[in-house]
This record gives structure tokens, C-alpha cells and sequence, in this order.
């Protein structure tokens, strides 16, 4: 069987052609948009003010690719972790972080990674594809159903930080982040969005250039491009000269300070000295550090660095002057923290 092309490739201005050519009127355009977009219908017989003829003449052209839960977890800590089925049978997870009055969608990019981080359980999947820009929207229409049941409260955050490297998946990120931020989509503030990279300089100027208005983040974890390049391939090809070029160019455009994610790594890079050096990379860039507790990935290659070690880091930075937060990881129990969505959820869940 072939499959057939996903309407939610087309956009407005592609439906409204759509409807000319197929003789129907140009507002179903509009109709089906909404139905789409803003009410999350995922069949074509229940946009009930479309004419039965008309949905009959979509479904002979068109599918639409909606995203299943085939695995639900959920952790001591409340935290939540999905297990998204894809149509050709993949599968990335999304997780849902609640804290106060913060609700956060994680969400991925890509089926699996390429970048080989040591550090991340990630890097351990192959990258099979990227996920195209509406199985990236699903992901946050089917994270903030599930806050809204879990909690009664929609989603506030969404961050780019699950499977895959946004930047790698840059048309696609880009256009889903339109789509959720737009009033003909979810409507959600650019602001709320957050995009992790491990620094693919060329793609952060492109954002730059592009205005996207989101929050940009950026996984340092070292200070040197010898430390980083031990636990970081990518930065053979984008070193830290090159990273924080790029960073100042973003900050120059948009006026806004990225955020460097730092994994605590016993012995690596979590001496005084590795907060100096990364001190002195805050002065170059205006930007804050969020300091993450490490997520063990189950080889051993690596130690989570002791709380009292990471308190010595943090009080260093801030002697210098840097803004430094301690991240304190959500959803260990389930294999939901950072660096550790490796796809257990979907090998062995049922569907929901």
C-alpha cells in the first residue's frame, strides 16, 4: 500500500488550490485548517461541517499521520513519559515536567541521534530520520491533552531537549514552532519555547536571521575544546570559538542571552578550574548557566558529581559573576531525565 501524503504538508495558501482544483469552495480551506491546527481532529469524517462528499473526496487523496501512544510511564516525582508511535513504526518519547506552576513539554526532533554524545543514552539509537514539523506539533498537542488530564492545567513550557538535534532538523523545528506559536495553531508564545543545540554554529546564526523569538540553549558540558571534544564528537567541526562567534551573533539579533546546559560529570569537568574557564566564556556572550545533575546511562563510563562538588561550582560562578542555577533531574525512576530517553519506553509499552 502507498501511502498517501499527509495534508498537514499543505499549507493555507496550499489548500485553498486544493479546493479550487477538486471544485469546492475556497472557505472549507479555513474549515479544515481549523479542524487540523486548533481542534487536533485526526480524521477527516469527523470535520462534521464539511460536506460527507467532501470528506470523501480528501480521504481518496490525503491522510493524516497522527502520532499513538503506544507506552505511558509516570514517576514518583509526578513527571510523565510517553512513548509516541510514528507512521512507520518508530518511535521517539516526550515527557511532561511539572514544577509549581511551570507545566513543560520535552519534545523530540529526530528518531534516534547521530552526534554520539558519551554522556547521553540518546546517542546510543541510531538516527533513523527527522521527524517532519506536524509529528513534532503532535507531540505537544498530545502533551498538553495529557497535563490537562493529569493536572487540570495546560502546558506553559515547551523545550526542544528529547530525541535528536533540533538544529540537524532545522525546516522542520522552525515550522513547528510557527505552527504552535501562531493563533491559527496553538498560540503559544514564542517566548515559552526553548531550543537545545549542541552548537551547530551555522544553524544558530540562521536562527538569528530568522527571528524566531524562542530561547535558545546551548549543551556546553565543558569548557575546553579538549575536555569537550573527549565527551562531544561534534565539536571536531564546531568548536568553541566557533559556538560562542555564533552565540554572540544571536545575542546581537535578538537581544536575548542563551543559556549554556552543563552536565556535572565527577573528575571531568567539575573542578575550580572548569568554572573559571567557563566564567570567562559567560563574558564573552551574555548568558546564564543551568548546571544539570548527570543521569547514569548504564555503562559506567561516567559519575554524577556529589552535591557538595556542584554547590562549589555554582558559588564559583556566581563569585565571578555568572547567573548559575542547579538543575535537579525529574523522572530518573523512569528513564525520563536528561539523557536518558532511549526509546525503553517504547520497546516495552502497550498501547494506551
Amino acid at each position: 500500500m502507498i501511502n498517501k501524503q499527509d495534508i498537514r504538508s499543505l499549507g493555507e495558501e496550499a489548500l485553498i488550490a486544493l479546493f479550487a482544483q477538486i471544485g469546492e469552495p475556497s472557505f472549507r480551506a479555513k474549515q479544515v485548517h481549523e479542524w487540523l491546527w486548533q481542534k487536533g481532529v485526526r480524521q477527516f469524517e469527523q470535520m462534521t461541517n464539511l460536506p460527507k462528499t467532501t470528506r470523501k473526496k480528501l480521504e481518496a487523496r490525503f491522510e493524516i499521520r497522527s502520532l499513538v501512544i503506544v507506552a505511558q510511564q509516570v514517576s514518583l516525582d509526578g513527571t510523565a513519559k510517553l512513548g509516541f508511535r510514528v507512521f512507520d513504526n518508530e518511535t521517539v518519547e516526550g515527557v511532561l515536567i511539572p514544577k509549581g506552576e511551570r507545566m513543560t513539554a520535552c519534545i523530540s526532533s529526530q528518531v534516534g541521534c547521530s552526534l554520539n554524545c558519551k554522556f547521553c543514552a540518546t546517542a546510543l539509537l541510531p538516527r533513523k530520520r527527522n521527524l517532519d514539523f506536524f509529528e513534532i506539533y503532535d507531540q505537544v498537542v498530545l502533551l498538553n491533552q495529557l497535563a490537562l488530564e493529569m493536572y487540570g492545567v495546560p502546558l506553559s513550557n515547551i523545550v526542544f531537549m528529547g530525541m535528536g538535534e533540533p538544529m540537524l532538523n532545522y525546516i522542520n523545528v522552525k515550522r513547528s514552532i510557527e505552527m504552535i506559536s501562531s493563533p491559527l495553531g496553538l498560540g503559544m508564545s514564542p517566548k515559552r519555547i526553548t531550543v537545545s543545540t549542541v552548537g551547530i554554529w551555522k544553524m544558530i546564526r540562521r536562527m538569528a536571521d530568522d527571528a524566531l523569538r524562542v530561547n535558545l540553549a546551548i549543551s556546553l558540558h565543558a569548557p575546553t575544546n579538549e575536555k569537550r571534544g573527549a565527551i562531544m564528537p561534534i565539536n571536531e567541526t564546531n568548536g568553541l570559538d566557533e559556538v560562542i562567534d555564533a552565540l554572540a551573533y544571536w545575542y546581537e539579533k535578538t537581544g536575548t542571552r542563551p543559556t549554556h546546559e552543563y552536565v556535572m560529570l565527577q573528575g571531568v569537568n567539575d573542578n575550580l578550574d572548569d568554572a573559571k574557564l567557563l566564567a570567562d566564556i559567560c563574558k564573552r556572550v551574555p548568558s546564564k548557566v543551568n548546571l544539570i545533575e548527570y543521569n547514569p546511562t548504564g555503562d559506567g563510563l561516567f559519575e554524577r558529581s556529589s552535591g557538595n562538588r556542584t554547590m562549589a561550582f555554582k558559588r564559583e560562578l556566581e563569585r565571578l559573576g555568572v547567573i548559575a542555577n542547579v538543575r535537579k533531574s525529574r523522572g530518573r525512576d523512569i528513564d525520563a531525565a536528561c539523557g536518558q530517553l532511549a526509546n525503553k519506553s517504547g520497546l516495552s509499552g502497550q498501547d494506551r
